[in-house]
């Protein structure tokens, strides 16, 4: 990592005629709604942390351009952009700031080719170091002056490909960022080398007893090995991401309209599209069973090894393994946008999100380009004031250019981001952005959703008043319109029968659905909207769901849901480490209260519209509490995004995933804590980087200002102080989080009366 200074790009003609179609474009862009859409870029020269700045900050001022991210890992940036007249020219705008982009496939073969060209380099410039080495042995012994000269003309013939082959590396990316008027970490790196080889040549042709081949070259290869040691590190964290790219299905047998078969890619394959699915291959996007039956292994959404049973109409999630027999299945989204592409970007936007120590990291890094070279040029003056000896000089200016590079700052924060994000999903939990880690160690509050959150979402009909299966189908047609969870569970009590739709069906969040058939009108949902009775003779035992018709009950239906694995303990582990778990739902009290009381939660509120459980939420965050809102649901969306960090499982509804800022795919409610245990974590990590950054600084600078330093010496303290800074994110990997001493005391917590 490095730093660039802020460039000129308000020189550039950001408003340029776009490098690609506008039909590829936005073929190749996703729609997230309200006429916004994301386009994802390949910039393969970004590589440090001003170059993330001098992108963002240019792209954001370009006209229909809503926001600019870019992801350091993956050298991805993804701009988000407002559908108008045509799409912003932001390829171009990229290219003039000396960033070439085309569209980002996911898809894409995931060899490493920097890594072999890393590799190339070291091996280039370490068998070049080696051997320039062992000649200056014979010069330091004491060779005679025609062949001390003979050996530094050998060195230099030696360094002669090592540095443009090896070097290029440092050299075209300085020379690109000097030719769009900004400024890098390898710009000092550069002057260091060249002006090191400069000086040696010019001591040989003046037969100069002392010349440094070896230690430019040396300095090459130190270099080297610090910046290979740096990609392997991110690699390493970024692992499982990898894995999860290699899960998305490459293409897939397609059959056309005339009943004929054929291969697709899977990025050519769109919504409505009949795939023949064999088993032993993976779902290529998501999808609907519509013929066929079998056995998939689903480990890669819930964390079990047990294969799961798939019916005609069930769904199917991209990456999931056919295990047992050939499916035949109806797309309904596009390989961008399913499930196992959502899960691939939450993972890969935790790098970029701009959390507040990422910023300071961001705005120090841009000032050391200009304190850098300033340092140099001042210790070059001050130096030949002092001695004017120029040969001394200069070394000691490339010694400080080289050692004050910012790797470590850059380092710093996003390291560890990227080793956290890894952690959380290794546990089965996506987050969106490092801000959102950053946000979730700050809280003192977490406030539950009931069903689906604290528990299952699966319930069973425990009773009923229906005096005749005629009212389980009529309750079925309406549910059928629905995925709600009780709907679901009435519609598994009916059975695959095929159910003839009531009209004008609507669904009214927090409430239920309404239905026409034919002068009457059907409800089912909660009873105060469904009937015009306040008050029935059956006493609810639970979660109840009233049919009615034009007011009128029909029949109740009672359900009992069970609660997610370990949430007694999760609700007790977070209540020990000081945080108020309390309640909001929208189910009746008597459910509510009996979930409360078996999770010895003492703060509850039941019977919650979304408008009242937003108001909630921000009646809390007024009073200075940081909450975080656990909830699934389509009526937990606002509250989602009102709280000050949000989590959902992933089952939860697609708006509430997309509110969300961490998602969990497994049935466990640990995950709570844990991602609460990592993010904590994970800020004392990046306090820690940022010590070891000034404290490196603080020490190597004033050491190579008084010239106690060389170039390759402040090589390797350079690389040393980054890969320091790596090894201490990695920690983060190491153990399991340490769990408070069981205690029987629950915090008092927060007031849970509703407002006046």
């Amino acid at each position: 990592m490095s730093c660039c200074a802020p460039g000129t790009e308000s020189a550039l003609d950001l408003n340029a005629t776009s490098a690609l179609p506008e039909d590829e474009l936005r073929a190749g862009s996703r729609e997230l709604g309200d006429g916004v859409w994301q386009t994802d870029l390949s910039v393969p020269a970004v590589h440090c942390g001003a170059c993330i700045s001098t992108i963002e900050q240019a792209l954001s001022k370009m006209d229909g351009v809503v926001s600019a991210r870019v992801n350091l890992s993956t050298r991805r940036v993804a701009v988000k952009w407002q559908d108008g007249n045509a799409i912003p020219a932001f390829v171009p705008a990229l290219a003039n700031l000396g960033y070439p982009a085309h569209l980002f496939d996911i898809t894409a073969d995931g060899s490493d080719k920097e890594m072999n060209r890393l590799l190339k380099a070291l091996a280039i410039s370490g068998f070049a170091a080696t051997n320039i080495m062992l000649l200056s042995v014979s010069v330091w012994s004491g060779a005679e002056s025609a062949t001390r000269d003979l050996f530094h003309w050998v060195s230099a013939l030696i360094a002669i490909p090592a540095l443009i082959w090896s070097g290029r590396i440092f050299f075209s990316s300085a020379w690109t960022a000097l030719r769009h008027g900004r400024t890098n970490m390898d710009v000092p790196i550069s002057i260091g080398i060249t002006l090191a080889y400069c000086m040696s040549i010019y001591e040989t042709i003046h037969h100069g007893e002392h010349a440094y081949f070896d230690a430019a070259v040396s300095l090459l290869f130190f270099l080297l090995i610090g910046r290979t040691l740096d990609h392997l590190m991110r690699e390493k964290a970024r692992v499982a991401v990898k894995g999860l790219a290699r899960l998305a299905a490459r293409g897939a047998l397609v059959e056309q309209p005339d009943g004929s078969r054929s291969w697709m890619p899977v990025g050519e394959i769109m919504p409505g599209m009949h795939i023949l699915l064999a088993a032993g291959e993976r779902v290529p996007v998501d999808g609907k069973v519509e013929t066929g039956s079998s056995e998939l292994d689903c480990a890669l959404i819930t964390g079990e090894s047990a294969p799961q049973t798939v019916m005609p109409c069930g769904d199917l999630r991209a990456g999931t393994l056919n295990l047992i027999a050939p499916l035949t299945m109806v797309a309904t989204a596009r390989a961008d946008q399913s499930f196992l592409a959502e899960m691939i970007r939450l993972m890969e936007a935790a790098e970029g999100g701009k959390a507040r120590y990422r910023r300071i990291a961001d705005r120090a890094s841009q000032l050391y380009a200009p304190v850098v070279h300033l340092t140099a040029f001042l210790s070059f003056l001050g130096w030949m004031f002092a001695t004017g000896d120029w040969h001394r000089s200069i070394t000691i200016a490339i010694a400080v250019l080289i050692i004050t590079c910012p790797c470590a700052l850059g380092l710093a924060v996003p390291i560890v981001q990227v080793v956290a994000a890894r952690r959380l999903f290794e546990k089965g939990i996506m987050v969106k952005d490092g801000s959102a880690m950053e946000r979730l160690a700050e809280i003192n509050t977490v406030v539950f959703d009931k069903t689906g959150t604290l528990t299952l979402g699966k319930p069973r009909i425990l009773a009923t008043k229906a005096s005749d299966s005629a009212h389980y189908l009529a309750a079925a047609r309406l549910a059928q319109n629905s995925r709600h969870p009780l709907s679901v569970a009435l519609l598994e009590e009916v059975g695959a029968i095929k159910l003839e739709p009531f009209t004008n069906v609507i669904e009214v969040p927090g409430f239920g659905i309404e239905g026409h058939s034919g002068p009457c009108i059907w409800r089912l949902g909660r009873r105060d909207w469904a009937t015009s009775e306040t008050n029935g003779t059956f006493e609810s035992r639970g979660t109840e769901a009233v049919l009615s018709c034009d007011g009128k009950e029909i029949t109740t239906f009672h359900f009992a849901d069970q609660l997610r694995p370990d949430a007694y303990a999760a609700v007790a582990e977070l209540a020990q480490n000081g945080l108020h778990p309390a309640i909001l739902s929208g189910d009746t009290s008597r459910a509510v209260e009996q979930t409360a009381r078996q999770l010895g939660i003492s703060n509850w509120l039941a019977a919650m519209l979304p408008a009242e459980k937003l108001q909630k939420i921000e009646e809390l965050s007024t009073s200075g509490t940081k909450t975080l809102m656990v909830g699934d649901g389509l009526n937990d969306a606002p509250a989602l995004r009102a709280a000050h960090v949000s989590m959902a499982p992933a089952t939860a509804a697609d708006i509430g995933r997309n509110a969300a800022d961490f998602v969990f795919l497994r049935d466990s409610l640990s995950a709570v804590p844990f991602a609460f245990d990592i993010s904590r974590r994970a800020g004392k990590l990046i306090r820690e980087n940022f010590a070891i950054a000034v404290i490196y600084n603080f020490l190597a600078v004033p050491l190579a200002v008084m010239g106690y330093v060389t170039p390759l010496v402040a090589a390797l303290a350079m690389s040393g102080s980054s890969i320091l800074v790596v090894a201490n994110a990695m920690r983060l990997m190491r153990g399991e989080r340490k769990k408070p001493a069981n205690s029987t005391r629950m915090p008092v917590g927060i007031s849970m009366e509703p407002a006046e």
